[in-house]
């Protein structure tokens, strides 16, 4: 294959991939922005966290709450913990690497906030403790994964949304994964635009 039509590949896979989710991911997604909204109308926050091009979804999620997507409304309070990284590196040498997340949760998540895992696999060591220590502070879970849910999945309670794409490739995953963080943001702000 010539990269002419490899880059065409991609691009059809891409599109495949995201029509023949559609129909599955469109529930969970909805549900999952209920629950965003409603912890929101509590006066509760999201926390998200995730690790390489996931980490990056989960500032990308974060500053469209806090700043605005599409439409002009109130700020949201959503924290991203990939950011710090005088915590993140302090975390992962006084402990360990799988700490860098939970131990954020611990001084900042309170009962009714939302964590926002993301992980392609869902096996990641950090963002299974995370959502361990966000049960410890009563908080729900929205987790966004591919394959077949790996760790996370079993984890996962009633109270929570796992928002999984049906995929085994991580850039097709992440593509979804940002689709779906836009669809989020969309439904929020239309809620709260059109209230």
């Amino acid at each position: 294959m010539n990269p002419k039509e490899r880059i065409e590949q991609n691009f059809f896979n891409s599109a495949q991939l995201k029509l023949s989710a559609m129909s599955t991911l469109a529930p969970c997604i909805e549900l999952a922005s209920q629950h965003l909204l409603e912890s929101f109308q509590r006066s509760n926050k999201v926390l998200s966290c995730g690790n390489g091009g996931s980490a990056a979804d989960a500032q990308h999620f974060s500053s469209e709450l806090v700043n605005r997507f599409e439409q002009e409304r109130r700020s949201l309070p959503a924290i991203a913990l990939t950011t710090d990284t005088s915590a993140l590196t302090s975390i992962a040498n006084d402990y360990r690497f799988e700490a860098i997340f939970s131990r954020q949760i611990e001084a900042l998540g309170n009962a009714g906030d939302i964590l926002l895992a993301i992980s392609t696999t869902g096996n990641s060591a950090n963002i299974v403790q995370a959502i361990k220590t966000a049960y410890s502070r009563n908080m729900s879970i929205i987790a966004l994964t591919g394959y077949d849910g790996g760790k996370i999945a079993p984890l996962l309670t009633k109270q929570d949304v796992e928002i999984r794409v049906p995929a085994h490739n991580t850039a097709r995953i992440q593509e979804i994964h940002l689709l779906i963080i836009h669809c989020l943001c969309d439904l929020i702000d239309h809620h709260l635009c059109s209230n």
